[in-house]
């Protein structure tokens, strides 16, 4: 009997491994499912203020200027087909006794032939700062940008002491705040 036992134990040992040994080959693959970012409606950058007081020529000026969201300009799309609002940049230049030097409102259109086919087409106006007074000129730097990136094109603005404004792309970065600027071919505008 001990014979027959140890038989079926055995027995039932050996279907045990060979069940376990046949396990099912899967030809299923498995991955993770890219979801493809939507488009939210247009994004626009928050508008900018910033006021300073300039010596300039032997006078003190107040140099405003002012970034808004301009919807009436034409929208850039990205890569993933994100619509952004241009901006449109005001910049005003006001006399001690507060009356109007100058006053204009800045747009990438102003920009264009600095820029080429990829920034004139998803780039959008994303800054003109004031920068400094020197000589017989105000100079302001400005960027036309991809959005959401590090990648611009830097611009010099300079505004003479006549109300004429020139415009050169910026080819030094300043990294020091001292440097000068290499001149550029500029257009008068």
């Amino acid at each position: 009997m001990t014979k027959s036992l140890f038989m079926v134990i055995a027995t039932g040992i050996l279907l045990s491994l060979v069940a376990c040994g046949e396990k099912k080959k899967s030809t299923d693959i498995i991955t993770q499912r890219v979801e493809t970012v939507k488009p939210q409606g247009p994004e626009r950058m928050q508008e900018y203020n910033d006021t300073r007081d300039v010596a300039w020529i032997g006078k003190q000026y107040k140099v405003i200027v002012h970034r808004q969201p301009g919807d009436s300009l034409a929208m850039v799309k990205d890569e993933t087909g994100q619509k952004f609002v241009d901006n449109i940049i005001s910049v005003s230049v006001l006399r001690a006794d507060g009356t109007k030097f100058f006053s204009r409102n800045f747009t990438k259109s102003d920009f264009l032939s600095y820029l080429d086919d990829d920034y004139s087409k998803t780039g959008i106006l994303e800054g003109l700062v004031f920068d400094k007074a020197e000589g017989d000129f105000l100079e302001f730097a400005a960027s036309v940008s991809h959005p959401h990136t590090d990648e611009y094109i830097p611009l010099v603005v300079k505004l003479s002491r006549m109300g004429q404004v020139t415009i050169q792309r910026d080819t030094q970065m300043d990294t020091t705040g001292d440097t000068p600027q290499q001149e550029e071919s500029s257009e008068e505008i």
